[in-house]
């Protein structure tokens, strides 16, 4: 006879560790970690990470077929090249479905939510008046996923973070640009006016400060960044 669960206490659910893996390798990609050409192996990744190599390349197989990374002859993963091309129409992309993100989230946005949006736009306009690409990089990332969360859209997110996958690391190109003074960067940036357009759940003004601000940066790095032909 089955004893009864008079506790009522919740089956605990373990992550498998190949997936912590690969969302913390995801995290790094999007948020600029990863240089373009830097070079990835199991082994090290491992190492870094105090883990065994199966899981880690279970989770880079994954992030290959995303077309995060492309394989080398010698089995080791890098960043895929990126063309002129290739970039625009990511960049474009992006504007489609984080637009229509932010328009959602706008909807649905909660006073916790809207909070933590203004803090990481503090956090955003502070790290670039810094010069401090890598933590501006973060910021940016975590500024602009705070709002599509907010969408509760999961086929949104999974698009969303696809395209990141892909253009995160190659935004890192802006801090070789403004003449070293990245505070300058704000210039182009609209995050300020995404968040003045939340506040007042404008939620059409809001997608179109953030496609805006895709569109700018997307125009300045064509113009000034460094591709693959």
């Amino acid at each position: 006879m089955k004893e009864a669960n008079t506790l009522g206490l919740d089956t605990i659910e373990a992550t498998p560790l190949h997936e912590i893996v690969y969302q913390r390798l995801m995290r790094a990609l999007m948020a600029g970690q990863i240089h373009p050409g830097q070079k990835l192996t199991s082994r090290k990744i491992a190492r870094e990470l105090g883990t065994s190599d199966m899981p880690v390349r279970a989770a880079l197989m994954k992030l290959q077929s995303l077309r995060a990374l492309a394989q080398l002859p010698n089995g080791s993963m890098t960043l895929p090249v990126m063309t002129r091309q290739r970039f625009s129409d990511l960049m474009n992309t992006r504007q489609i479905c984080e637009g229509a993100a932010t328009e959602q989230a706008t909807q649905h946005l909660t006073a916790s939510e809207l909070k933590a949006i203004k803090k990481g736009a503090t956090a955003l306009t502070q790290a670039a008046r810094n010069r401090d690409i890598d933590d501006y990089l973060l910021r940016n990332y975590e500024f602009k996923f705070l709002i599509y969360q907010a969408s509760h859209s999961e086929s949104l997110m999974f698009l969303i973070e696809t395209l990141w996958l892909q253009i995160g690391p190659f935004l890192r190109q802006f801090g070789s640009h403004f003449d070293g003074d990245l505070g300058q960067i704000l210039q182009i940036d609209f995050h300020e006016e995404t968040v003045d357009a939340l506040e007042r759940g404008d939620a059409a003004v809001a997608a179109a400060a953030i496609r805006r601000d895709i569109a700018e940066g997307a125009a300045f790095l064509l113009e000034n960044g460094q591709f693959s032909t």
